[in-house]
């Protein structure tokens, strides 16, 4: 258990055990918006009243799509990988709240990444990482451009399918096939 997992002209990568540890030691603070991505501390966006609000839409919609059995967890760790433990707008998990209580989750059937300042970031890493860890399914809800993307079938750092959708379009999650979301009720 060393203090440093990886060690690379200045950058210090860190595992999740390493980050949690250093969370509850107090290192950083309780309004620090970060997460661990590729064994690096990633500082995020602070949110804008739009993302906030898509937020809570989603939230509302999944949980309809999805009903019981499944738990929408918006903003929460997700632990994808010894490296990552990115905090995604929305993971859509098997199983109840308390089936997490001492670890989290580890892979879920659908990540959404709500993006107004975060486009790249959300198109380049972390889309790469969630296909490397096997998340079958990767929606970007773009509030600027009013569009979602939807990435299905990872495939090393991408998806095999990509499809961008408009406003007037609607989506079924592939874990909720008989669900339809209109992409319009998605956004703010």
């Amino acid at each position: 258990m060393g203090a440093i997992a990886e060690h690379s002209a200045g950058l210090h990568r860190f595992n999740s055990e390493q980050y949690e540890r250093m969370i509850d030691a107090g290192v950083f603070g309780p309004d620090d918006r970060l997460e661990l991505l590729d064994g690096e501390v990633v500082e995020m966006a602070p949110q804008k009243s739009r993302h906030a609000t898509a937020v809570r839409l989603l939230e509302r919609a999944l949980e309809k799509a999805f009903g019981t059995g499944f738990d929408i967890r918006a903003q929460l760790p997700l632990r994808i990988s010894e490296q990552s433990e990115p905090e995604p707008d929305i993971a859509v998990v098997a199983g109840s709240p308390r089936d997490y209580r001492d670890a989290h989750p580890e892979t879920a059937l659908l990540v959404v990444e709500v993006s107004e300042t975060t486009r790249t970031y959300d198109r380049g890493r972390k889309l790469a990482a969630y296909a490397r860890a096997g998340i079958p399914e990767y929606w970007i809800l773009d509030v600027l451009a009013e569009t979602l993307e939807v990435c299905r079938r990872p495939l090393g750092e991408d998806y095999a399918e990509r499809h961008i959708l408009k406003a007037g379009e609607s989506v079924s999650p592939e874990a909720a096939p008989t669900a339809t979301i209109a992409v319009a009720d998605l956004l703010p």
